[in-house]
Order: C-alpha cells, then structure tokens, then sequence
C-alpha cells in the first residue's frame, strides 16, 4: 500500500486517508453506524456495531485510555455495543464510539512489483477488518484529506495482525518505507519478503538490514539506564530528554563549530547557515549521528535526516528538547525515520534498519 506525506502538516498517510499511527491500539475513521432494523451493508457504506463479549471487544478494552469519556453508556445499550473511545494522536481528543467492520482490500506482490490482481481477498467484496468509527470532529489536526487513523502496533487490532490473523501463511511482519516528499509515496508492506526497490533492483533489502531487539512499545539502548527508545510516525521531528538533549547539541556544535552559526528558528535551537553545509542536489555536509543499538549494531542518521532546510539560507538540526519528564529517553519523529527502510518483525520481536539513498 502507497503512503504519501501531507505537505502542511508533514504526516504521513495510508493510501492518502489514514494517518499511520504506531500506537494505536485500533484503527478507526468517519464512518456511520448502522440501525439494525435498516437493510443496507458495508458495501453500501453502513456498518453494524460489535457486540461487547466479542474477543475484538475484549481486545479494545485492553487499551483504554484513561483521559478519555467513560465508557458508561452499556445500561442504555446493553451488550448489543462494544464501546470504545478512538483517539486523535495529533490533537490528543478522543471520542465516545463503537466497534464495528470494515471491507479492505490488498494487492499482492512478488517483491518487485505490485500484483496485477488482488490477491486478498479472492471474494468480490473484501475480507472484514475490525475499526471503530468516529465522529468527523475527530478529524481536526489530520491531513486535510485523511478519514482517519491507521493502526500498525502491536495490538492484534491493528491493521498487520488483524491481516495476518485473516491470511494463515502470512508472517507477523511488516514494513515501512516514510518518503520525504510529497510529491511521490512511500510504501508498506504487510507480511514477510522479498523486498526489492529500483534505488537496489538486484537486492533484497532484508538481507542489509541491522537488526535490534525490539519490546511492545520500545527499543531499549544500553546506554540508556533511565529511559527507552520509542519510534513515532505522529510527531515530525525527534524529541529527546533534556539532559539528553543539552549532551547531544553540545557534541553536535562542536563537530560543526567552524560552521557560521544563524538565528535559531523555532522548535529548534542549533541553526547554520545552509550553503556551508551542502546543496539541494548533494544533501547535507555535516556529521553523521550513530545510534547504536544493543548488539552493537548502529543506525546512521545522515545529514538529509538530521538537518532541516527553513529557508533565509537556514538550516537547523531537526532536533527538539521534550523536556525532563518525558515518559520515553527520546522518541524518534518521521524526518528522521524517511527514506529509512523499517522492518518490524513482530513475531520475533526485532527491528531491522536500512537507509535508502
């Protein structure tokens, strides 16, 4: 499936609709519910709710967010509803709602190419996939053209597994590729290999992948005693503790201290003057940042992800300080994770990490 980055806002989508969200426990978007006394279907636009002794409902109640309504509204329903409250990870609002069904569609491929047929499902319709819907007011702060929120986490909810619960050979696996442009897409595939790309035609890119383990939620570093690493697809830039921060600007600054400084533009705090730090065609001239991962292994963020272009001949290290009482060491953002190839083995708890260019 395609993903494109929204040019005002710098989120990335699924197909151009769904905002991809890491941490959602569930997927969901604007859609009406169903009266059960009307004759229409999913194919026609109207859904049914879930009832709340369903495995899927029992699945959602595991993720409820505390800042949310609450869901006390089973002594006017019943159990004829599975009651949930989606979440909007950019404005942070939520909304009473309630679990129903979807029809999505994939094409199949042979790691080169996308499928000239669909592949799943073999029926006219599609296969039903578990989301919620929502009010249209949920949509503020979304890309103007998105329906809603994407789930890729680890919840059996979630887009991959709900896929890979639907289709038996496929693996618990999937993988993004964020683009930096909007001007053309991104991808993801859902399951396992081989993946093939034109940048590397004669190469499957699992086979140059640095690999670290990976928990629900987080990748731990060693070198963190006191934190975690998180990686986000619903902040644009990476946030990190203060303390860590104020470390890692330091080291930065005096890598490029022969670099003339500018005025720093908000939300960043160290800016150079671009044309002594490379072109629009060669990239960005500056050190590379090394995260090194347990085992060893390290994930290079060059000079294209680490530095912002924000015009007047400016350019900033795309980096913010989330302050001292951030829940997580540092929390990757999208500018730093494009053009990077992730692939999430769920099943085998591992991340694999390639750059593109």
């Amino acid at each position: 499936m395609s993903i494109w980055k929204d040019a005002k806002t710098s989120l990335h989508t699924l197909e151009g609709y769904y905002l991809i969200d890491l941490d959602a426990p569930f997927t969901w978007r604007d859609c009406v519910m169903g009266n059960a006394n009307v004759a229409c279907g999913l194919e026609e636009g109207c859904r049914f709710p879930l009832e709340c002794d369903t495995s899927f409902c029992l699945e959602a109640y595991s993720y409820i967010n505390p800042k949310c309504p609450p869901l006390n509204i089973t002594a006017k329903y019943g159990c004829k509803i599975c009651a949930v409250t989606p979440l909007n990870p950019i404005s942070k609002s939520c909304k009473l709602s309630k679990l129903t069904t979807d029809l999505m569609r994939f094409l199949g491929t042979d790691g080169h190419n996308p499928s000239t047929s669909v592949k799943y499902p073999k029926d006219a319709f599609g296969m039903k996939f578990v989301i919620s819907c929502a009010p249209s007011s949920l949509l503020r702060s979304l890309p103007k053209d998105a329906s809603g929120v994407a789930a890729f986490s680890w919840s059996n909810l979630a887009f991959p597994r709900q896929l890979q619960t639907l289709v038996h050979d496929m693996e618990d696996k999937f993988a993004l590729c964020l683009p930096s442009s909007s001007k053309a897409p991104g991808v993801t595939f859902l399951g396992d290999g081989p993946f093939y790309f034109t940048s590397f035609p004669n190469i499957d890119l699992r086979s140059i992948l640095s690999y670290t383990p990976m928990l629900r939620k987080h990748i731990p570093l060693p070198s963190l005693k006191t934190g975690s690493v998180k990686l986000s697809t619903v902040i644009p830039y990476t946030k990190l503790r203060s303390d860590i921060f104020k470390a890692f600007v330091s080291s930065f600054s005096i890598a490029t201290k022969r670099i003339p400084r500018l005025k720093s533009v908000q939300p960043f705090s160290l800016c150079l003057k671009s044309s002594a730090v490379g072109s629009v065609e060669k990239g960005f001239r500056v050190p590379k940042i090394d995260l090194e991962t347990e085992g060893g292994k390290n994930w290079t963020i060059s000079g294209d992800n680490s530095m912002k272009r924000v015009g007047n001949g400016t350019a900033c290290l795309a980096f913010v300080d989330g302050g001292l009482r951030m829940k997580d060491a540092i929390v990757n953002g999208t500018f730093q994770l494009e053009n990077n190839f992730l692939f999430l083995d769920l099943g085998n708890q591992k991340l694999g990490l390639a750059l593109l260019y």
